[in-house]
């Protein structure tokens, strides 16, 4: 709605602007800037609803936001716009990019123990140890987050080396590098600290949590040897950029929602189990 003043005046409560009497702009509209005055409230609010939509998750049983609303989604792909346009300006070659969507991944694995360990109540269904069902108690959740950690571990230690045996020329770990590292570093701590809060919603499957992110970056790092195969030159450097961004975001919307789905399950579970 508008603003009235003391003197009976209409003001816009989008830009300020004060109706006079002779005014050609219909009743309901401001003519200056044309808003519809009893519309704006409501789309502010809509706009303060979709801002916090994105760095925050939804309530338990509400519907889950597209990904035009998932603001780890958007930081990611600024996160990866500015690695790309870091390793334009500074003539980087493959091998500082390589070795920096190595930590990218490194970076990915942590966040994923830190959730594993921050589980509240999890499911074990279909999930083994040893071929033996487990119990979803403390000790499994530590268990598989050391396992997790092990063989994760492991698997990045090989392609550290592979990085550096094949890469032309030794990586650069400059300043740039460092910041570069810092805003996936930002991007895996809001995703890490958005998905903990949908995991405590429901009952996620841990299984489910200990595999994903192998779903994830698997895709990502075959671009990446790719790319690193290919001759240097700005050209093959964007599409080098230009493809893993591709693979890392598509992967990363696959993973939200492969996982919002067994929440949403899990949610719905826990609150049949209270109503019984």
């Amino acid at each position: 709605m508008s603003d009235v003043s003391a003197t009976g005046t209409v003001v816009c409560p989008k830009c300020g602007y004060t109706r006079g009497a002779a005014e050609s702009a219909p009743a309901w509209q401001c003519p200056a800037c044309g808003i519809a005055y009893n519309k704006y409230p409501a789309y502010m609010e809509m706009l303060r609803a979709r801002s916090r939509t994105l760095v925050s998750p939804p309530a338990a049983l509400d519907p889950r936001p597209g990904a035009a609303l998932d603001g780890s989604i958007w930081s990611l792909l600024a996160a990866n716009v500015l690695a790309v346009a870091v390793a334009l300006w500074q003539n980087w070659g493959p091998a500082p990019l390589m070795l920096l969507y190595w930590a990218q991944s490194v970076i990915i694995g942590v966040s994923n123990v830190f959730r594993i360990v921050s589980l509240d109540r999890f499911s074990t269904e279909n999930f083994t140890i040893n071929d033996k069902s487990v119990e979803p108690t403390a000790a499994t959740k530590l268990q598989v987050a050391g396992f997790f950690a092990l063989h994760y571990g492991f698997f990045h230690l090989v392609y550290l080396v592979f990085i550096a045996t094949s890469s032309r020329g030794a990586p650069l770990l400059d300043f740039w590098f460092f910041a570069c590292t810092a805003a996936f570093a930002l991007n895996h701590v809001w995703s890490y600290r958005y998905n903990r809060d949908l995991d405590r919603q429901g009952t996620p499957n841990i299984g489910t949590l200990m595999f994903t992110p192998y779903v994830r970056i698997v895709p990502m790092h075959f671009t990446i040897i790719a790319g690193g195969l290919m001759q240097g030159g700005h050209g093959t450097l964007l599409l080098f950029g230009a493809l893993k961004t591709a693979a890392d975001v598509v992967m990363h919307a696959v993973e939200h929602s492969r996982l919002s789905r067994r929440t949403e399950k899990g949610v719905a579970t826990a609150a049949e189990g209270d109503r019984a």
